[in-house]
């Protein structure tokens, strides 16, 4: 598989993320099969402007819900405004709500969905 293959079926999730729910790097790729491979979901979700269709990257945070991605979306609190107009509580870069939140792509979606 190549990168553009990962990074394709990494944006293809992250388009199914429903407005208002967050999902982790870390479960995106446990998801596509390569659970090993977070940071590459990261790098994905950090070019994914580059892509014609919208990816939704605002709603892909790490673990523990910090806004680890926020300075790749054009200004310091933008992923904090997005995620806050979805019904995210946020202070200190941190989503307090983020357990009632969170969306495990694994057990929302069927398995071998992608």
């Amino acid at each position: 598989m190549t990168d553009l293959d990962f990074f394709d079926r990494v944006y293809e999730v992250v388009r199914l993320i429903p407005p208002g729910r967050v999902t982790s790097y870390g479960a995106i790729a446990k998801f596509i099969g390569s659970p090993q491979a977070s940071r590459f979901v990261g790098y994905a979700m950090n070019g994914s402007h580059t892509q014609s269709e919208f990816v939704p990257a605002h709603r892909v945070v790490n673990r523990n819900g910090m806004l680890t991605g926020k300075h790749h979306f054009g200004g310091p609190e933008i992923m904090k405004q997005l995620l806050e107009s979805e019904g995210a509580i946020i202070e200190n870069d941190q989503i307090l709500n983020f357990k009632e939140l969170f969306w495990d792509p694994t057990r929302e979606l069927m398995q071998g969905y992608l």
